[in-house]
């Protein structure tokens, strides 16, 4: 079963992806905030991460070099509210495989998750 951390400061965002998510049959982690996330990359290895790019303390770009450093072969999934160019140009830089703005279309997610878990 392949599994993937949600790493988002908001509750509603965390809980729907979970759901959706499990009901597609991975196994899902949550974490609020950038040690929480690390923590549970450095114990359960997830396959995938999809992260929130503006988290209070530590921003989504720290965390997704932290993530790469942990373990480069993690693919990781940016999402952010912020049309922010530069931000998303550097995460795809640090090794993002691709990102969401949100509100975004749970299919879309679903589908981009399928593709990068399968290939």
């Amino acid at each position: 079963m392949e599994k993937i951390l949600v790493v988002d400061d908001q509750y509603g965002i965390r809980v729907l992806l979970n759901e959706i998510l499990q009901k597609d049959g991975y196994q899902l982690y949550q974490a609020a905030n950038g040690v929480q996330a690390l923590t549970i990359v450095e114990e359960e290895e997830p396959d995938l991460v999809l992260l929130d790019m503006k988290i209070p303390g530590m921003d989504g770009l720290e965390i997704l070099k932290r993530i790469k450093e942990m373990n480069s072969d993690i693919r990781v999934i940016m999402m952010t509210a912020y049309g922010e160019l530069n931000m998303i140009n550097e995460a795809m830089n640090l090794g993002a495989v691709t990102h969401f703005a949100k509100p975004f279309d749970i299919d879309d997610v679903r589908e981009v998750i399928r593709e990068n878990l399968d290939s």
